[in-house]
C-alpha cells in the first residue's frame, strides 16, 4: 500500500517548502516552479489556494511575490496537506467492494481510524521550520536519517538546483 500525496498536495508542499527555504524573501511563481519542478501553468492555482487558506500572502508588482503568512515554525505539514487535499479522515469503509453487514463500523474501522489519527497527529506536529532545517542539513550532507526510518526503496531522481543550471561540470 502506498500512502502518498495527490498532485495538489505534492505541489503545495513543494511550493511551501521552497518559500520557507528562502527565509522571508518573496518568491515569484516562476522561481518556485523552476526550483521545485512544478508545472508553471498549474502553480498559480496551487498558490492561490494556499493564499485562500491563510498559509501564504501574495503581493503584486515587480517586488512582489509569495511569502509565508506566518513564521515557518507556525505552519504545519497538516495545514498545507489539508489545504490542498481536504481533511484527512475516513468517509467510507476501508473494506470496499466486499459485503459489509455493519452499519456504523466494521472490524477494521477502529484500528484504521487510530492509524489515521496517529498520521494526522504527526503531520500536525511537523512544521515547515523543522523541514527547512532538514533541507539545509541534507544540502550540507549532515542530515542523519533516524535509525528506525528506512531510506526510500526507489530514490526519486532530482534535478540540480536552479542556481547550478548552466554551470560548467567539474
Amino acid at each position: 500500500m502506498q500512502a502518498t500525496l495527490g498532485r495538489k498536495g505534492d505541489y503545495s508542499v513543494r511550493a511551501v517548502l521552497d518559500i520557507s527555504n528562502h527565509n522571508g524573501v518573496r518568491r515569484k511563481s516562476r522561481e518556485i516552479a523552476e526550483e521545485m519542478d512544478i508545472p508553471s501553468r498549474y502553480l498559480p492555482q496551487i498558490l492561490a489556494n494556499l493564499v485562500e487558506h491563510g498559509i501564504l500572502t501574495a503581493e503584486a508588482g515587480p517586488t512582489g511575490g509569495y511569502i509565508l503568512a506566518r513564521p515557518a515554525v507556525d505552519v504545519t505539514l497538516l495545514a498545507v496537506v489539508e489545504a490542498a487535499e481536504g481533511p484527512i479522515g475516513l468517509d467510507q469503509c476501508v473494506l470496499r467492494g466486499g459485503p459489509c453487514d455493519w452499519e456504523t463500523s466494521c472490524p477494521i474501522h477502529v484500528p484504521w481510524n487510530r492509524a489515521m489519527n496517529a498520521l494526522t497527529e504527526r503531520l500536525s506536529q511537523t512544521t515547515f521550520g523543522e523541514l527547512t532545517l532538514h533541507c539545509a542539513e541534507i544540502a550540507a550532507g549532515t542530515y542523519e536519517l533516524p535509525a528506525d526510518m528506512p531510506p526510500h526503496i526507489t530514490p526519486t531522481p532530482r534535478r540540480p538546483p536552479a542556481s547550478t543550471k548552466g554551470a560548467p561540470s567539474k
